[in-house]
């Protein structure tokens, strides 16, 4: 084989093999945790159904919210913490009368953020685990089908999820309002 055919052989290959190394790292890497929670990979094509929870869009959503009990809307969406607070990297907005209760929506939460999901849920439904529950997060974002999972197995009997989340009330030209995370921890 001619000199220069090899010269361009070999870097050719060697991207071919550094491409089929990076292929089968990321076939390798889980997207479920033991425990059935979505710890990769969060931005990504969601299911049709959750566990435990019923799955709503913009138009079952609005009369819900009409309902007494209103039910909590409760937003997933992460923020960076870093060093015992939380970096406002970027502006965020929610539904209004949403509580933000950041990273819960994590596949592998330690104990703290746990702590912090359970804490916050008991004070926002007063102890009533029937009280209606709405999660979500963006679309296509697996943090809120974790924080159903994670609701349902605390306890809590009427759960939502808003599975298109802020990008559908967007959507639809419906007001959001500039979000802060509920104070951690």
């Amino acid at each position: 084989m001619p000199r220069a055919r090899r010269r361009l052989l070999r870097p050719t290959l060697a991207v071919l093999s550094l491409s089929l190394l990076l292929g089968t790292a990321q076939a390798d890497t889980a997207l479920f945790s033991a425990d059935g929670y979505r710890i990769n990979l969060y931005r990504s094509p969601t299911p049709a159904q959750a566990q435990g929870a019923t799955i709503i869009d913009t138009a079952a959503l609005q009369p819900l919210l009409t309902q007494t009990p209103r039910p909590v809307l409760i937003d997933v969406y992460r923020r960076q913490w870093l060093q015992g607070k939380f970096i406002e990297d970027q502006p965020h907005e929610n539904l209004p009368g949403s509580h933000w209760l950041a990273n819960t929506g994590d596949g592998d939460l330690t104990p703290p953020w746990t702590e912090y999901f359970a804490r916050n849920l008991k004070a926002l439904t007063d102890g009533d685990q029937a009280r209606p529950l709405v999660f979500y997060c963006r679309s296509d974002c697996w943090l809120s089908w974790n924080a159903v999972k994670r609701a349902a197995a605390m306890g809590y009997k009427t759960l939502y999820w808003y599975r298109d989340g802020l990008d559908a009330w967007q959507a639809a030209n419906l007001p959001v309002t500039a979000a802060q995370p509920e104070p951690f921890p």
